[in-house]
């Protein structure tokens, strides 16, 4: 059975469940998430740390039907934990989400045909098929949805049906066709090397969805290459390179008649753990770098080995998108480009729109609790 007691000098409960997990938890911890401080239905916080000493204690402790009952030196109050809900937020462990998914490297051998694949009737009646391939999704960074309906509208109802669609400056959704007057070089025939979207944003759009409703045209395959698993290897081959990229900010900037937005971001971004989180990397929108000039040399220097790396067999896949089919990545892990085109062989066009990371990882933990 489980079992407490109180560790006076250490101002900490000492709990021991029957497999052998043993944890640690601090009285003002305990007192901060005490059940009875949160609102019933949105779980939300009410208790105010600041009406309670810092010196507070707790009396006693007991265990009582699958439950901690605990009495604190406060007038009158009584805290009751469940066990198993302790057990899930251990300090030092944390709460499990379902949505934190190890990354899976790939590089330029991996075949198109072993990516994670779906049809769009499938996903759209099924949550369980949906949870499935949003995993995989997460693992690879890189999808592809078949059988989509022959409608504009198709690739945004899919996307809706994991999470709000991202605005940007570009709209909720947008057209990569070869236009007049473009504003970004995705609406010309030129070919797009490598790159991450909207690096000049302060938070770059998470998911992309691109869904391809016509591809008549000579040229115009779609690259892709996995960012982190170029970052892995850099840091293994180029420490230095790793360092200066993934330290040392440097300008992105998107501008036309009606916007200007700028954002200065690291190429290779570590999270609070010093785990690689995103790229930010688009050649074309990168700003004019600022750095002091006796350091310009030697970013340049790593810049450019990332650089050559886009742009290696060794990490790029080529594939052409079919009409009917839609592909989805993580737009802050795998780099995107494609092949020019000659428009005056056929038509092409792809209509996008983006979903970010914390609705899709939501749409992962919403779906994972209706499975338990």
């Amino acid at each position: 059975m489980t079992t407490v007691s109180l560790r006076g000098e250490d101002r900490a409960l000492h709990v021991a469940w029957p497999d052998g997990t043993s944890a640690e938890f601090p009285y003002l911890w305990l007192r901060d998430n005490c059940p009875s401080g949160f609102h019933p239905q949105t779980q939300e916080r009410l208790f105010d740390l600041t009406g309670i000493p810092l010196d507070i204690s707790i009396l006693t402790a007991a265990v009582n039907d699958n439950q901690i009952v605990l009495t604190w030196d406060e007038i009158d109050h009584v805290s009751r934990f469940d066990v198993d809900w302790l057990f899930s937020h251990r300090p030092g462990v944390g709460l499990a989400d379902p949505a934190s998914i190890a990354p899976s490297l790939w590089r330029g051998d991996l075949p198109p045909g072993e990516l994670p694949r779906a049809t769009s009737a499938r996903l759209m009646s099924s949550d369980d098929a949906l949870l499935e391939f949003l995993i995989e999704t997460k693992k690879t960074g890189l999808a592809i949805v078949d059988g989509m309906a022959d409608d504009k509208d198709a690739g945004m109802t899919m996307a809706r049906r994991i999470g709000f669609l991202r605005e940007t400056n570009f709209g909720t959704t947008f057209e990569v066709m070869s236009k007049p007057n473009p504003n970004n070089l995705a609406y010309t025939s030129h070919a797009l090397p490598l790159h991450t979207d909207l690096s000049n944003q302060e938070l770059p759009p998470g998911f992309q969805f691109l869904h391809c409703l016509a591809n008549k045209a000579q040229g115009g395959s779609s690259t892709f290459c996995d960012g982190f698993a170029i970052a892995a290897d850099l840091e293994n081959q180029d420490p230095e390179a790793f360092a200066l990229l993934s330290k040392t900010p440097v300008p992105f900037r998107f501008q036309d008649e009606d916007h200007d937005i700028r954002r200065h971001h690291t190429v290779i971004d570590l999270d609070a753990f010093g785990e690689l989180q995103e790229l930010h990397f688009n050649a074309h929108l990168a700003g004019i770098f600022d750095l002091p000039a006796g350091k310009m040399e030697a970013y340049y220097r790593a810049y450019r080995k990332i650089m050559q790396m886009t742009r290696s067999d060794t990490y790029v896949m080529t594939t052409r998108l079919a009409g009917g089919e839609m592909v989805i990545f993580d737009n802050r892990r795998v780099l995107h480009g494609r092949a020019a085109f000659d428009p005056n062989t056929g038509f092409r066009h792809l209509r996008g729109c983006y979903v970010d990371r914390g609705e899709f990882d939501s749409r992962i933990r919403v779906l994972s609790r209706k499975k338990v």
